[in-house]
């Protein structure tokens, strides 16, 4: 498929979907304001951009590398130091903690939070910066003007993030009770995730 290492980006990923992001923060808002349904409905939608994010990187990298061969190296330092800097602000922002809005109305429209997590997720120009910097890191050199294995890795993000934020829509009102009388879950959490990101930084510039 084109695709090398790919355990370690399974590893990888899961650091990234289960690190308290904005997604994190909306699935959560909406499975404790406006019910389970409406966190499912939800995870669909911000997963729904992750395809999105997907389909529009794997065919830009494509043109991208084909008209410019240079491009490889230059992606494969700035998808190293994207990863340091994000392990560095998980470090510097591991005291931080999740505030959830609990005052939303429990009888929202669901398609409204399938909406608004796909125009949330599909708008972040975070998550188009990630892909193209992260994920060419597990695409064989020779297959990186080839679309289907960018997908592939796609895919397979979005697989897990549904899996991750289902079960935290499930699970929200523990989860979040749990992270307000326990502060040392975001900081040891943070903590981890800052670390392992830096090191997957230095080992893609080597």
């Amino acid at each position: 498929m084109g695709i090398e290492n790919f355990y370690t980006f399974i590893i990888s990923t899961l650091f990234f979907i289960i690190t308290p992001g904005m997604d994190t923060i909306f699935v959560l808002n909406k499975s404790i304001g406006e019910g389970r349904k409406s966190g499912i409905y939800a995870t669909l939608g911000v997963n729904s951009g992750i395809i999105i994010h997907t389909l529009l990187g794997a065919l830009g990298l494509s043109v991208l590398i084909s008209n410019v061969p240079s491009a490889l190296i230059a992606i494969k330092y700035c998808g190293a130091t994207y990863l340091v800097y994000v392990g560095t602000m998980a470090l510097i922002n591991r005291k931080s903690k999740v505030n959830i809005d609990s005052s939303s109305h429990r009888n929202g429209r669901k398609t409204n939070s399938y909406w608004s997590g796909l125009v949330t997720n599909t708008l972040n120009p975070k998550v188009a910066l990630l892909f193209l910097a992260f994920f060419p890191q597990f695409i064989v050199p020779e297959q990186i003007n080839n679309p289907i294995p960018f997908m592939t890795l796609g895919l397979s993000y979005a697989i897990m993030g549904t899996i991750w934020y289902i079960t935290l829509s499930l699970l929200a009102s523990g989860f979040s009770e749990r992270l307000k009388t326990n502060p040392k879950t975001m900081f040891h959490l943070n903590t981890v995730s800052g670390i392992v990101f830096i090191l997957m930084g230095l080992l893609v510039a080597y």
